[in-house]
């Protein structure tokens, strides 16, 4: 096991923050979170950021072998202008005071990991997706998670950190039991509401999260691993097929597709939006193959096995 290190995670209480914290403390770092609603608890050390100024968070910074950051709003709302600024902005406001506070410090951290999503790629049908592709188009529909992602990257790749290893982190859906969208499907399928969203041919690329989590200790680990990583298994599903793996892990009968219209007026009743559900991208994880990385959970039914445990 590799030596003991301390980890700083922006972003921490969210829930792939939490997973991670507890996958680095569980293997003997010591791990800091940062977050605008600190808690205390048995769990990690939380310290108060606000995700856009410098503070006396910025100390955590100083002499960290990792920081990771996450930070940024959740997209999973209705998109007013306000939502998509606030979205945006946050997004923007942290990476940028993430690379001011790495800067400032006199031990810099030997790693700066940043996430990003597979969203870039916007809708791509049938195409597959590798790191090299550039950002897609935003069309009718879609424009938020190309346009998010680009500034989010932007930001990124405009505040540099010399002498601190960069990596960026393009998350595709990621699946576990303790939050993210996973849960809402499970608790849709929980229903009998199981079914295809639209015409069910959109691509969801995903990823379970302990192999989420190895491919982040990888990064931390191993001091050739720098730019830009998928992280989503090589075997996206359509929309109908996972689904229909979802209904067999949950124990739950057929269930007839839901008709965009119908989609579009769920997502308006529980104050999100229906891209989330009718666009998609196939996505490969070309430079994590070319590692050699070995998911634990390459294919769709035993992730979610491994999720469930075979219980409803």
């Amino acid at each position: 096991m590799a030596e003991a290190r301390r980890i700083v995670i922006a972003g921490g209480s969210g829930f792939i923050g939490r997973c991670l914290a507890r996958w680095f403390a569980g293997r003997g770092d010591e791990v800091v979170i940062l977050t605008r609603h600190p808690q205390q608890g048995d769990g990690p050390r939380q310290v108060h950021w606000d995700g856009r100024t410098l503070g006396d968070w910025a100390r955590e910074i100083e002499g960290a072998d990792t920081v990771i950051n996450l930070a940024g709003k959740n997209v999973n709302c209705r998109y007013t202008r306000k939502a998509l600024h606030e979205i945006d902005q946050s997004r923007v406001d942290a990476v940028t005071v993430m690379a001011e506070a790495t800067n400032k410090a006199e031990r810099r951290p030997r790693v700066l990991i940043q996430a990003s999503t597979t969203a870039i790629y916007g809708h791509t049908a049938d195409d597959w997706c590798d790191e090299s592709q550039p950002p897609g188009h935003d069309t009718p529909g879609s424009a938020i998670p190309v346009r998010t992602a680009s500034q989010w990257e932007d930001a990124f790749n405009a505040h540099p950190t010399p002498g601190v290893r960069r990596v960026l982190m393009r998350i595709s859906f990621v699946l576990g039991k303790d939050g993210g969208a996973l849960q809402t499907l499970a608790r849709l399928t929980r229903c009998f509401l199981g079914g295809a969203a639209g015409n069910g041919k959109q691509y969801i690329s995903w990823i379970h999260m302990e192999d989420c989590c190895r491919i982040v200790a990888d990064a931390i680990d191993h001091d050739d691993m720098e730019g830009t990583y998928n992280l989503a298994t090589p075997f996206p599903e359509r929309n109908k097929d996972f689904m229909r793996e979802l209904r067999r892990a949950l124990h739950r009968p057929w269930s007839p597709p839901t008709p965009a219209i119908m989609v579009r007026l769920g997502c308006f009743l529980m104050r999100t939006e229906p891209v989330l559900a009718l666009t998609g991208r196939r996505v490969t994880p070309k430079r994590l193959l070319e590692r050699g990385f070995e998911f634990r959970y390459a294919k769709l039914p035993e992730a979610l096995r491994a999720v469930y445990g075979g219980k409803n």
